[in-house]
């Protein structure tokens, strides 16, 4: 994959994904003083849209706001997010808290305005060095067949560069420049929904910090707390909305309006945003890595926002490929691709069990078990490995994952999981 060490890397997106990877390999430059190790140059040609999917921070996320030396400012403008609230019904509702995982290593998460998250991430990788170009990179085809790309001499010309960078990564989302460009194979989901967001005023909320999740007549919605609003999305088939409007603001105050789930909180909320709508397709490449080249964050894949793995897999991607180019290691970049590639099989896994209700079926047997001497002998087990694959510290781990394949198919008694199941 890499005929040399690298010492030019050129990024395409400036989102969290190209931008914590920016600050990694910036910083490495800076701490190696005389010669610099890499020269980092950050394309960011967007204008992004006034709110953004991917709110709801992960706990498994919290070490990489660490390492990027940035929680402390994420803290002052988010929400502390303490655990999270499942609700199948007006009466159905299981709620999570985060230190009450055995084991978990990080107890606390956050909901992030996305347009400030971004910019503080992207501030640490220009405090580190790396230098932002406010242009939409192009790549082509480095020659005749291949699959080696090369910026275009436009992009070379609008960022002053005089030669081509020794390796490209695009970190431009669900785009997917890169991987169109090379027809690079996919793997699809089970769902194409569509997701309808807005930001609201008046919404109520069980515990006022926790994410909600609500199973609806059709599809699924989140209520996300934020600073002085709360973040609403409805996920669901693209044929559902159209019943209740014209337009996206039409669907979407209608929906609010229409569900009996939402009954508590829908009818008295008020939208003070747009409403952006999303094309919820599932989606990953079975490669991300080719000579002079990665893929990082959703140009890898992009898998569902109900768990909110988007950010994880964007940030734990980003830190395993700078660790793999600052070592020079061809087989440090085909771990980085290894462990990219079980995150999206994992998280899809996961996501699957959520929308035919086995895996919430699951959580509510461990619930009623705790109660019973027997189920309190297995109790700690399961709280172990079980809500640690949702937090995201334990979605690579063989063990756990391998239980949650196990007891899914096993242990769900005599319950019926379509009672949970997402339409």
């Amino acid at each position: 994959m890499m005929a040399d060490v690298p010492r030019h890397a050129a990024i395409l997106g400036a989102g969290p994904a190209g931008a914590s990877l920016a600050a990694y390999l910036a910083r490495h430059r800076a701490r190696r003083g005389a010669a610099p190790e890499f020269e980092v140059t950050l394309f960011d040609g967007g204008t992004p849209p006034p709110i953004v999917i991917g709110e709801s921070l992960v706990p498994a996320v919290v070490p990489f706001l660490k390492r990027l030396g940035i929680e402390d400012e994420v803290a002052a403008y988010s929400t502390f997010k303490p655990g999270a609230i499942f609700r199948f019904g007006l009466e159905d509702v299981l709620a999570f808290r985060f230190d009450e995982v055995r084991g978990a290593r990080t107890t606390y998460s956050y909901n992030v305005p996305r347009d400030r998250f971004d910019a503080s991430v992207r501030e640490a990788a220009l405090a580190a060095g790396a230098r932002l170009v406010p242009k939409h990179a192009r790549i082509e085809r480095a020659g005749e067949g291949g699959e080696r790309v090369r910026l275009s001499q436009a992009s070379l010309d609008a960022a002053g560069l005089a030669r081509q960078p020794d390796f490209i990564v695009d970190a431009g989302g669900r785009g997917r420049q890169l991987a169109r460009l090379l027809d690079l194979p996919v793997v699809h989901g089970d769902r194409r929904d569509t997701a309808l967001h807005a930001h609201l005023e008046g919404v109520a909320l069980i515990n006022p910090n926790d994410i909600h999740t609500d199973r609806l007549e059709h599809g699924w919605s989140w209520r996300i707390p934020l600073p002085g609003r709360v973040s609403v999305g409805l996920v669901m088939d693209p044929a559902a909305p159209r019943e209740f409007g014209g337009d996206v603001e039409e669907q979407f105050d209608g929906y609010l309006r229409h569900d009996p789930q939402l009954s508590d909180w829908g009818v008295t909320a008020k939208r003070i945003s747009p409403v952006m709508k999303y094309t919820n397709y599932q989606l990953r490449h079975t490669r991300g890595l080719g000579p002079g080249w990665a893929l990082v964050g959703d140009a890898f894949g992009f898998i569902d926002p109900v768990f909110s793995s988007g950010l994880l897999i964007a940030l734990d991607g980003a830190w395993n490929l700078a660790q793999a180019l600052i070592s020079g290691s061809d087989r440090a970049l085909r771990r980085f691709e290894s462990r990219n590639l079980k995150q999206l099989e994992n998280w899809q896994r996961i996501v699957r069990y959520f929308y035919d209700g086995r895996l919430f079926t699951l959580f509510k047997i461990g619930e009623e078990m705790s109660t019973r001497w027997l189920g309190r002998m297995t109790d700690f087990h399961f709280r172990r490995h079980m809500p640690r694959v949702v937090t995201g510290e334990a979605t690579t781990h063989p063990y756990s994952m391998g239980l949650l394949d196990f007891m899914v198919q096993y242990a769900l008694w005599d319950l019926d999981p379509r009672e949970r199941a997402v339409r």
